[in-house]
């Protein structure tokens, strides 16, 4: 377990939250392929690393341009359809979405 942080509750929550966040700007691949060897490198616990792959995970939820799959299965839409959907009419759902997810995922992580 990394130990440079004195709560324990401290850590998933960190982890979650910069994984979510990065997840915007690189995708969750590329960010779990840089992340991974610096929380192995500090002494990442199995648990820690769930996390990180929980937090990359539903990163997608959080804009549009989180994940590839949502910017392929809206311009799809909007080809067969006409219809579209908007960043912001994305985000109404997406951000309440990741925040439920992100305190399930934190209180999953901090029980067990």
């Amino acid at each position: 377990m990394i130990t440079f942080i004195k709560c324990q509750y401290n850590i998933p929550a960190m982890i979650l939250l910069v994984s979510v966040l990065l997840s915007q700007l690189i995708s969750n691949v590329p960010l779990v392929a840089l992340y991974l060897p610096m929380l192995t490198l500090l002494g990442a616990s199995s648990k820690e690393l769930m996390t990180l792959a929980a937090g990359s995970t539903i990163a997608g939820n959080l804009f549009i341009l989180g994940a590839a799959s949502n910017v392929i299965i809206i311009q799809n839409a909007e080809k067969r359809t006409g219809d579209t959907l908007t960043f912001f009419e994305f985000s109404k759902i997406g951000i309440p979405l990741t925040l439920i997810n992100l305190l399930v995922y934190l209180l999953f992580f901090i029980i067990f």
